[in-house]
C-alpha cells in the first residue's frame, strides 16, 4: 500500500493543534510501522480560530473550537479529529464519539509575566490577560485587587503581548506550551493545589465516527487507559453543571493507589465564592463519582451562581 493515504488526521490551524496532530501522527506510524507520508494531516480552519475580538462566552462557548472538524468527521472528510480535551464539548455529535487519549501532559497552568516570578509578587492592581473564565476567576479569588482583561489569540501571540509589557502577566496551560517546546517561557508553574486545572487541560483527545470500527482498532495502540479514567470522571462532572465557556469550572481526576480521586470546583466569575467537592471511587466508577460529585457541587452552590 506504498503512497496510498492510510489515515487524515483533522486538526485546527494553530502552531499548537499542529503540535498535536503531528504527535497522533508520529506515534501512530511507529505503532504500525509506517512512514509518516502514508497519514495525513488536513487542516481546517474553524470558527473559534476567527473570532478574536470577544470571549468564546459571548461567542457560543467551547463547540467553537469543534464544529467544522465535526462536520468533516461526519462527512467522512478525515478518519479522526485531534482536540485539546478541555475544548471538547460535554456533547458531540450523535455521530462521533471520543475514541481516548495520548497519555496526560503536565495539567498545571504557568505563569508568563516580565513583572514578577510568582502571582502573589505582582504589583497591586496588576493587569493579567486571560481569556479563561476560570483563570480569571482563580486570580481574582486569590488575588481581588488583580485586574483582568481579554486575550485572545494563540500561544505565541499570548507570550508576546506579556513579554512586551502589554499586559502584566498572563496564564497559559504548562502543557502546551512544552508541547510547542517553549516551557522556558513559563516564570513560573501554578500547582494544583491553589489553581486547580480546567478539566481535560493537558490532555490531548481524538474523536471519530462512532461507526468505524477500523479507526478505533488503528489508534488502540496509542491510546492511555489512566487518562480514559480521569477524563471519563472529568467530563460527567462537568456534563451535569452544564459546563460551558460560560461559568468558571475546574476539576481534576487523578489515580493514586489504583483509585481515582477527585477534586472540583465552582466559582464566580468575580472570584469572590467558590465551592469544591472532592471525591474517589474506583476506575470502574470513574463516570458514576463525577455526576456524583457535581450533584453534591449543585446541591452545596447557589442556584445563581450558574446563571449570573
Amino acid at each position: 500500500m506504498t503512497g496510498q493515504i492510510w489515515a487524515r488526521i483533522g486538526t485546527r490551524g494553530s502552531p499548537l493543534a499542529l503540535a498535536q496532530a503531528h504527535q497522533v501522527r508520529g506515534l501512530l506510524a511507529t505503532a504500525h510501522g509506517l512512514p509518516l507520508e502514508q497519514i495525513e494531516i488536513v487542516v481546517i480552519k474553524t470558527t473559534g480560530d476567527a473570532i478574536q475580538d470577544r470571549p468564546l462566552s459571548e461567542a457560543g462557548g467551547k463547540g467553537l473550537f469543534t464544529k467544522e472538524l465535526d462536520l468533516a468527521q461526519i462527512a467522512g472528510e478525515i478518519d479522526l479529529a485531534v482536540h485539546s480535551s478541555k475544548d471538547l464539548p460535554t456533547l458531540l455529535p450523535e455521530e462521533l464519539v471520543i475514541a481516548g487519549y495520548l497519555p496526560r501532559e503536565d495539567v498545571r497552568d504557568a505563569l508568563i509575566s516580565p513583572r514578577a516570578r510568582l502571582l502573589a509578587d505582582l504589583p497591586q492592581g496588576a493587569i493579567v490577560g486571560t481569556a479563561s473564565l476560570r483563570r480569571q476567576a482563580m486570580v481574582k479569588r486569590l488575588r481581588p485587587d488583580i485586574q483582568t482583561t481579554l486575550l485572545r489569540g494563540n500561544v505565541e501571540t499570548r507570550l508576546r503581548k506579556a513579554e512586551a509589557g502589554e499586559i502584566d502577566a498572563t496564564l497559559l496551560a504548562y502543557a502546551g506550551l512544552k508541547r510547542l517546546g517553549l516551557a522556558d517561557r513559563a516564570t513560573s508553574v501554578l500547582e494544583t493545589e491553589e489553581f486547580l486545572p480546567a478539566v481535560g487541560q493537558g490532555a490531548i483527545g481524538i474523536t471519530i465516527r462512532g461507526d468505524d470500527q477500523a479507526t478505533a482498532a488503528k489508534l488502540a495502540p496509542i491510546l492511555d487507559a489512566p487518562t480514559g479514567f480521569a477524563l471519563t470522571a472529568e467530563r460527567a462532572f462537568l456534563r451535569v453543571l452544564d459546563g460551558s465557556c460560560k461559568t468558571p469550572i475546574a476539576g481534576l481526576a487523578r489515580i493514586e493507589d489504583g483509585r481515582l480521586t477527585f477534586r472540583g470546583m465552582i466559582l464566580r466569575k468575580d472570584g469572590s465564592e467558590a465551592f469544591e467537592v472532592a471525591d474517589s471511587d474506583t476506575l470502574a466508577n470513574a463516570a458514576a463519582m463525577g455526576v456524583r460529585a457535581g450533584e453534591r457541587l449543585l446541591a452545596a452552590a447557589p442556584a445563581d451562581i450558574l446563571t449570573h
